[in-house]
């Protein structure tokens, strides 16, 4: 059993069960413990899929609005005013939920922006992943402080079904032609883009890059929908990349993302580029620890390791 706690990843201390005592804190100063989560993964799937329609955020993966009951110790299901989306374990991929934490744990330890996250105890001893809504800041009213904020499929006039018709060229002249200083955004989208090779995640499709405004500033968001699909779909996985680099959604190489993607696309400064690279390289040995400290299988963890080492390999 992993003696860790799931928000923080911490040795769990004398006193604590199951959350450390700043994991809770991270959700609120006032909380002391958090109860389980009293629907199974079944009954979460369930409701999530009458939940779906009404919901502005869809997707492949099962997904729950919720807020934090903190006078209860725990998360409750809301159709309306949620500052928390919650998903479930998937029947058909193994262990979605850890996968997601320990991804999105690995981005912000090399600088990208995530919103608060950890995985959630559920009263069937699954565990669901939980992610803060970034989109709504104020936990007490959350529908009067949204934060406007549009996807790529729309900004580009794709739908959900034609998500994946389109690449990574297109992505940039998106950030070009919206965003207020797009240089910036162009530096923290080629971090992004080498970490989901580096990961494995080759579901980034136009859905899952987005523009917020915040404080009249047209930026991207933080990162999320951050998963390693490569160890989680395992023979059935087919592609490098969602979208294509130089017309290849495999078998990229370092000048496809450096030469090509970086200097070329997103005319990127080369001391830039050779400093955000470095920035990773010295990261990256600190991810066999991290995750290590996972709550993922034992052989998923060895997956996992295995192909970061294979990718860095392609990249440095």
């Amino acid at each position: 059993m992993n003696q860790r706690c799931p928000i923080t990843y911490q040795q769990l201390q004398p006193g604590e069960t199951l959350y450390s005592r700043k994991g809770l804190a991270l959700l609120s100063r006032t909380l002391r413990t958090l109860e389980e989560f009293p629907y199974s993964q079944e009954e979460q799937i369930k409701e999530a899929g009458t939940m779906a329609a009404k919901m502005s955020i869809q997707g492949v993966q099962p997904k729950l609005s919720a807020s934090l009951d903190i006078p209860n110790n725990t998360f409750k299901i809301t159709d309306k005013g949620g500052t928390f989306i919650i998903k479930p374990q998937n029947f058909m991929w193994p262990s979605l939920a850890e996968n997601e934490d320990l991804t999105m744990r690995l981005a912000k330890s090399i600088g990208l922006e995530v919103p608060l996250h950890g995985l959630l105890k559920c009263n069937d001893s699954t565990w669901s992943y939980f992610i803060r809504r970034f989109d709504r800041p104020n936990l007490k009213s959350p529908l009067k402080s949204k934060v406007p904020m549009e996807d790529f499929a729309q900004l580009s006039g794709e739908t959900r079904n034609t998500k994946y018709t389109s690449t990574m060229e297109k992505v940039v002249k998106i950030i070009d032609q919206f965003c207020t200083f797009p240089a910036l955004e162009k530096e923290k989208l080629f971090k992004l883009t080498v970490f989901n090779f580096l990961v494995g995640n080759e579901d980034m499709h136009l859905k899952n890059f987005s523009l917020i405004t915040d404080d009249k500033t047209v930026r991207l968001s933080p990162s999320y929908d951050l998963l390693n699909t490569t160890i989680a779909m395992g023979k059935q996985a087919s592609e490098e990349i969602a979208l294509p680099i130089n017309g290849k959604k495999n078998k990229l190489n370092k000048h496809d993302f450096i030469d090509y993607f970086a200097l070329t696309r997103l005319g990127l400064n080369p001391r830039i580029i050779t400093m955000i690279l470095g920035s990773l390289e010295q990261e990256i040995p600190s991810w066999n620890q991290i995750i290590e400290d996972s709550f993922l299988p034992k052989p998923l963890k060895l997956d996992y390791q295995n192909l970061v080492k294979n990718r860095c390999l392609i990249i440095f």
